[in-house]
């Protein structure tokens, strides 16, 4: 019976994958020394085993932070960081996240035990020492909700205990820094977890609208609460993210709202080849086009938005722009749609793959890329 799900498994892949890599026979699977043979690595794209399944994008600054805190264990390099960071900026809420998600990685990885110390103790001790530093209570309520979805099932007794954990937390850092809109996008997650009703979730998200009306990554986390998945539909999340990209101003990556909105409603399996031309994702994609072409090319989120466009670029078979995003991107994975797949790295690779083999089935080079 496990053989002929596997096999089915793999006829429904085929399905997929068989109109982009052989769509009207300019397309063809070849050995990879093939002397027809596509090779990224033409296009000084990083090797595979060197991507950077961390972070969507360059920061150099925080990991030199993060290497310096997993090696001494001491959270003081933290906690200047995020005290340099702008307060109400993308910048901030990423690193929140980093160093949250590294703390839970090092738990998971060393839970601890009679004669060694749990992984992560660097975030304790930063909480015991430094109990009115708000950077380190926003990291603190972002590892809480980090661990509950890691670590139990949404509706369970335990998820639900450090869900009410995590929402003392965020008040907690609410309370150290009152402008700063970080708690309270942490608080969405909470929010998405123990079930708010759409009144508690609007009065959660005027707060963050108080402090940072344009702020990319907490309009993302507010739209999985809209999604037909979680508590709204596809209708009220598509409302949520064509308003956002309505009121963007210039240069905003509001604009490509819509967008992450489609890729929370894609079918689990699609069958019809002309969806990623159809009206709806081909809107999608100009806007989020228009918004990295526009965009402070500093902007923080800006790689989300482009890692996304190279995943609908590709599905369209629009290979040219799928090129010119990629070699934007290329090094670093730790974004949407890469991190939903057990291997980040893997699957970013194929999709960079598809997009070369299309790129040169269709006349294009190297040279005419890096010209």
């Amino acid at each position: 019976m496990a053989i002929l799900w596997a096999l089915m498994a793999l006829l429904l892949l085929s399905f997929v994958l068989l109109p982009v890599l052989r769509r009207r026979g300019m397309i063809e699977q070849v050995h990879p020394s093939h002397p027809d043979a596509a090779d990224p690595a033409d296009y000084g794209f990083v090797r595979e085993e060197d991507l950077d399944i961390r972070m969507p994008g360059p920061d150099q600054d925080l990991l030199d932070v993060l290497d310096v805190v997993q090696h001494t264990q001491d959270y003081r390099a933290a906690s200047q960081l995020l005290a340099g960071t702008e307060i109400a900026g993308e910048l901030r809420w990423q690193r929140v996240q980093a160093f949250a998600g590294a703390a839970a990685l090092e738990l998971q990885q060393r839970p601890g035990g009679v004669s060694e110390m749990p992984g992560g103790q660097w975030l304790r001790v930063w909480r015991a020492e430094q109990p009115k530093d708000a950077g380190g209570a926003a990291v603190h309520a972002e590892f809480l909700v980090q661990q509950a979805w890691r670590t139990s099932t949404p509706g369970t007794d335990d998820f639900r205990i450090i869900m009410e954990e995590a929402r003392d937390a965020c008040g907690q850092a609410a309370l150290l820094s009152p402008g700063d809109p970080v708690p309270y996008i942490v608080e969405l997650s909470v929010a998405r977890g123990l079930n708010y009703s759409q009144p508690e979730f609007e009065k959660l998200w005027l707060k963050i609208l108080d402090r940072a009306p344009t702020h990319m990554g907490a309009h993302l986390a507010a739209l999985h609460y809209w999604c037909e998945k979680w508590h709204g539909s596809r209708e009220l999340s598509y409302s949520f993210a064509e308003a956002a990209a309505a009121r963007a101003p210039q240069g905003s990556l509001l604009a490509a709202m819509p967008l992450f909105a489609v890729f929370e409603h894609l079918p689990e399996v699609n069958l019809v080849a002309s969806f990623y031309q159809s009206e709806v994702v081909t809107k999608a994609v100009h806007g989020a086009l228009h918004a990295v072409h526009s965009a402070r090319q500093d902007d923080p989120m800006l790689a989300h938005v482009r890692h996304l466009l190279v995943f609908f670029l590709v599905r369209s078979e629009r290979w040219a722009e799928a090129m010119g995003e990629l070699i934007r991107v290329d090094g670093h994975v730790g974004a949407l749609p890469w991190t939903l797949s057990a291997n980040p790295a893997a699957e970013f690779t194929l999709y960079r793959a598809l997009a070369v083999a299309g790129y040169e089935a269709n006349g294009g080079s190297p040279a005419s890329l890096l010209s």
